[in-house]
């Protein structure tokens, strides 16, 4: 737009001369688009009514560019839209609603209210049709928006329409409008006192409908108005009874992740007088249809509640044999909670889930239910390639730890030493830094029992070096012992210090030593045999 033309529109704009929009007008249907948007922004800036009007029959051709302009310009139709759905003109009033959706003014629901009313049908229908519309994307403004500034400006909105809404919704045997009170239901909070007044009223001229769109509404706005509740001490009966009674997959999942987020007291003891929720019912169909956090939060949740227990245990069983691996996971660590046969079987199918940390979660109880053979399948879990499954059957093979072998060592045969000794080595992960504190003991008995340990668990090559210094020491029977032990340590350092103790001042020690060293040339050979076969 050439700085000429850019002024006359400037001039025309700022004009209180009635001529000035009879100029203006025109050039709305210029070919020209510079001259077409010169003349909308104008017209905006005039708020004339015949300019509005001019703008207002427009609305249903408007371009995607004089939509943005005039988005640019917020209110500056609010009140020809308002004169518009309050007048008598049927295509200005179609247009009017359409032009309020289009650019979100939330002004204009009042207006909408009390046209919803209107004796016209047809105008009422269409009016609460854009009510609930225009509210519907306030809310989605309202509750997803970050900006303070925007929130508060939504806020002062919020109670203005509110208000009006609240008006409306003791008026519904006037108009019967089941959109005013679904809108009403977006935009109220579970502390608004018309809301409470009518949900504990079943004979309010709003309750029925009120609850038919608690319980059908798709809406999150509807969906969140409800679950909030749980957070009321006093929730309303009718409430709980649609929370729990609701089917649809998006309440649903919107209940898991909303209740699972932190259970307070409150919610906690809401769920308690739960005593059925009717998707329990279809379990399959739900389980199946839910991501990993949804069927955890249902194990969560579940368990929390009032229903009976034999309820509850097959959701566990569902989602023990066939969830997701989070749902898995939480169902596993509930079953610890149920005892008898079933249960007691569903833990040993679950001892072989193909998730690691499942079978944790189940190794962690299985000693408490007392099946028969079940140590044998914690030593065989010992040797799993997962940590956490390793971990969890050492924490439930605690009476196979060092301490615990050390202080019965000297009562046990040798098989049992061995044996036993087998299992301490696998489970205790603190075996051998214990034993080097036995070898290293300033106690005689300690350390000569430290050395038979060394043998009977076979771990002499892991505490060798400790096993070395005990060859020097000045008591002979300690010399002996720990050249017997040595034989059990083919390496280089224990050979030097068992070819360095043939000149020991004990004989007894000097055989010990001789046989040790023979043991390990019979080793190195045997070594060497099998690496040449292979």
């Amino acid at each position: 737009m050439s700085d000429g033309l850019a002024t006359t529109f400037r001039i025309l704009s700022i004009s209180g001369n009635d001529a000035a929009t009879r100029v203006l007008l025109p050039a709305l249907d210029s070919p020209h688009q510079s001259i077409q948007e010169g003349a909308l922004v104008a017209l905006l800036g005039k708020r004339n009514p015949a300019g509005q009007s001019a703008i207002l029959k427009r609305i249903p051709s408007l371009s995607p560019r004089w939509k943005g302009i005039i988005s640019q310009h917020p209110g500056r139709l609010t009140g020809a839209l308002r004169d518009a759905l309050l007048g008598k003109d049927e295509i200005l009033y179609q247009n009017a609603c359409k032009a309020a959706v289009m650019f979100r003014d939330y002004d204009l629901i009042p207006a909408l209210l009390a046209a919803i009313e209107d004796v016209s049908p047809s105008k009422a229908d269409m009016a609460a049709k854009t009510l609930l519309q225009l509210v519907s994307l306030f809310y989605d403004e309202f509750a997803h928006s970050r900006q303070n500034d925007v929130r508060q400006d939504h806020q002062w909105i919020r109670q203005n329409a509110l208000a009006c809404l609240e008006t409306s919704a003791q008026r519904f045997g006037k108009h019967r409008r089941r959109e005013m009170i679904e809108a009403f239901l977006l935009l109220v909070d579970h502390n608004n006192a018309t809301l409470n007044q009518i949900l504990q009223n079943p004979h309010h001229v709003s309750f029925l409908v009120l609850v038919e769109i608690m319980s059908s509404s798709s809406q999150e706005g509807v969906i969140e108005l409800l679950l909030s509740y749980l957070e009321d001490p006093q929730v309303p009966s009718a409430v709980l009874n649609v929370v729990t009674n609701r089917c649809d997959l998006k309440f649903i999942r919107h209940f898991l992740r909303k209740i699972a987020r932190g259970q307070s007291d409150v919610v906690r003891q809401n769920l308690k007088r739960i005593q059925k929720i009717a998707w329990l019912r279809n379990i399959e169909n739900v389980v199946d249809q839910l991501d990993d956090a949804a069927q955890q939060s249902m194990v969560l949740i579940v368990m929390e509640t009032g229903i009976a227990r034999a309820q509850i245990f097959s959701v566990i069983k569902y989602i023990l044999l066939h969830g997701k691996p989070g749902g898995r996971r939480e169902a596993a660590l509930s079953l610890a909670a149920f005892s008898g046969a079933d249960a007691n079987a569903l833990a040993l199918r679950a001892l072989d889930d193909p998730d690691p940390q499942v079978q944790a979660n189940i190794i962690s109880q299985i000693r408490h239910r007392g099946i028969h053979g079940m140590q044998s399948r914690l030593v065989e879990k010992l040797e799993s390639p997962h940590l956490e499954v390793r971990s969890a059957a050492r924490a439930s093979l605690t009476e196979f730890s060092f301490p615990r072998y050390l202080g019965t060592f000297e009562i046990l045969e040798d098989e049992e030493r061995r044996t036993i000794g087998a299992l301490v080595k696998k489970v205790d992960q603190q075996t051998i830094p214990l034993l080097q504190k036995e070898l290293k003991s300033p106690v005689r008995f300690r350390r000569l029992r430290g050395l038979q340990i060394a043998r009977a668990l076979e771990i002499a090559d892991q505490v060798e070096e400790a096993v070395i210094d005990l060859l020097k020491n000045e008591d002979h029977v300690l010399r002996r012992e720990a050249a017997a032990t040595l034989a059990e340590c083919p390496s280089a350092a224990s050979r030097q210090a068992l070819e360095a103790a043939l000149h020991d001042s004990s004989l007894a020690v000097r055989e010990v030593v001789q046989r040790s060293l023979q043991e390990q040339a019979l080793y190195q050979n045997v070594r060497k045999q099998n690496i040449s076969d292979e």
